[in-house]
């Protein structure tokens, strides 16, 4: 059965895309001359959740290869949609993720940005085997303020299931995963400079077992100059990019 083309984007949309992007792609400019680094370091990863595929068909066409969702509900069927239209993007899953959709996520995600249990990283592991060919990457989410409730491995953690060292050791020795590096979002009562020099740290200790383990995914459309400024190689960009998106119910 072929699958309906995808429907026409809205007139201007991919104008507006375009301008947006290219604002986006000046600010990483910017912020990584004053951090003296090469932009072509930094990979921007387009948040394109509560979007349309047709968003990702058109960014894609701009140059964008990377695009992050963070509910295996809506990214499942977005991915379907853009390869069925001929488009070839790398996906990111970015949002807390739950052991039973691992099966599903390991089948799309090139990256996932949010591993934060050994027993995740173990079950995206299986799935991994079961359903790809190749290792899938993965990211330590890493909990900076220790509050409990956020998603996220602490640094020194009283629980083995949820400590950084022990979830990159799982994912690192995984067959089937690749140890990529870690990610983090600076909390809300913190200011961005804090929160990214900490992970910083936290970066540095992971590389130090395990120095392949260099991507460092920190940064959002508020942000993302702090990020830059403490070493981030992933960006994490959506509303700056696609504009405010409508509240999820």
């Amino acid at each position: 059965m072929t699958e309906p083309p995808l429907p026409a984007p809205e007139p201007g949309r991919r104008a507006q895309l375009a301008a947006n992007l290219a604002a986006v792609r000046a600010r990483i400019d910017r912020a990584c001359a004053a951090a003296g680094r090469d932009p072509a370091e930094v990979t921007l990863v387009a948040v394109t959740k509560t979007y349309p595929a047709g968003d990702v068909v058109s960014l894609a066409g701009l140059g964008v290869t990377d695009v992050g969702e963070n509910r295996d509900q809506e990214a499942a069927p977005k991915a379907a949609e853009v390869a069925a239209a001929g488009v070839r993007v790398r996906w990111h899953f970015v949002g807390q993720l739950q052991r039973n959709k691992a099966r599903s996520v390991v089948r799309y995600a090139d990256l996932v940005h949010s591993v934060d249990s050994v027993r995740l990283a173990a079950a995206l592991a299986q799935a991994a085997g079961r359903y790809r060919d190749r290792p899938l990457a993965a990211l330590v989410q890493v909990n900076l303020d220790g509050a409990p409730g956020r998603g996220g491995a602490l640094v020194g953690g009283a629980d083995p299931d949820r400590e950084v060292a022990a979830v990159a050791a799982e994912i690192a020795g995984r067959a089937e995963l690749r140890l990529a590096g870690v990610m983090a979002v600076a909390p809300l009562d913190w200011e961005p400079e804090r929160a990214f020099a900490r992970l910083a740290e936290v970066a540095e200790q992971v590389r130090g077992a395990h120095p392949e383990a260099v991507a460092v995914s920190a940064g959002m459309s508020g942000d993302l100059e702090a990020a830059l400024r403490y070493g981030a190689t992933h960006v994490r960009i959506g509303s700056a990019l696609l504009g405010m998106r409508p509240t999820l119910r």
